[in-house]
C-alpha cells in the first residue's frame, strides 16, 4: 500500500510526480494546492478566506487546510494509498497528519523531498505564467517556505521516513528514482 507524502519547494515538480506516479499506482494525488485553487474558483467561504493569504503570498491558514485534508482523506478512494502534495507544510500540520493517521495507518507513510536550486525553481515558476507568480512573490514564497515548511525535513528525518531526491533532472529521472524507494 503506497502512501506518500511529497516535501519540496514551490516549483520542485511535487504536483507532476504525483499526477505521474499517482497514475502508476492507481491512488489519488492529493493536492491541497488543487482543493484550495477549487474552493477559490467556487469562491466557497473557505476559498474566498484563503483568497486573501494567496494574494499576499502568505500561506493559508493551518486550520483551513486540515480541514480539508482530513475530509478528503476520509473519502472512499483513499483506504488502498494516497499521494500527499502541498500538506503538511509545517511541524504543527506533520503533528495533526501524525495522529490523524495513527489509527488508520499502521505501516506509516513515506515522506520524499524534492531537491531543486533556488534559481532553477525561480525560473520554472516564472514559465509556469499564473498571474500570481511574480519574482516578488516567488522569492517570498521560497522565503517562507525555509521558515516554516524546511523544518519538516528534520521531523521525517528524526522518525526514518524521509528519502531526497533530486529534483533538478528529467522527470522520467526523477519518477523513476521516487519509485525505486517506494516500490518493494
Amino acid at each position: 500500500m503506497t502512501r506518500l507524502i511529497f516535501l519540496g519547494p514551490p516549483g520542485a515538480g511535487k504536483g507532476t510526480q504525483a499526477e505521474v506516479l499517482a497514475n502508476h499506482w492507481s491512488i489519488p494525488h492529493i493536492s491541497t494546492g488543487e482543493i484550495l485553487r477549487q474552493a477559490m474558483k467556487e469562491r466557497s467561504p473557505l476559498g474566498v478566506k484563503a483568497q486573501s493569504y494567496v494574494d499576499r503570498g502568505e500561506l493559508v491558514p493551518d486550520q483551513l487546510v486540515q480541514d480539508l485534508v482530513e475530509e478528503r482523506l476520509n473519502q472512499p478512494d483513499t483506504p488502498s494509498g494516497w499521494i500527499l502534495d502541498g500538506f503538511p507544510r509545517n511541524v504543527s500540520q506533520a503533528s495533526f497528519l501524525d495522529e490523524l493517521l495513527q489509527k488508520r495507518v499502521p505501516d506509516g507513510v513515506s515522506v520524499i523531498n524534492l531537491e531543486v536550486p533556488d534559481e532553477v525553481l525561480i525560473s520554472r515558476l516564472l514559465g509556469r505564467g499564473r498571474k500570481d507568480d511574480t519574482e516578488e512573490v516567488i522569492r517570498r514564497r521560497l522565503e517562507v517556505y525555509r521558515e516554516q515548511t524546511a523544518p519538516l525535513i528534520d521531523f521525517y528525518r528524526e522518525r526514518q521516513q524521509l528519502k531526497s531526491v533530486d529534483g533538478n533532472q528529467s522527470l522520467e529521472k526523477v519518477t523513476a528514482e521516487v519509485q525505486k524507494l517506494v516500490d518493494p
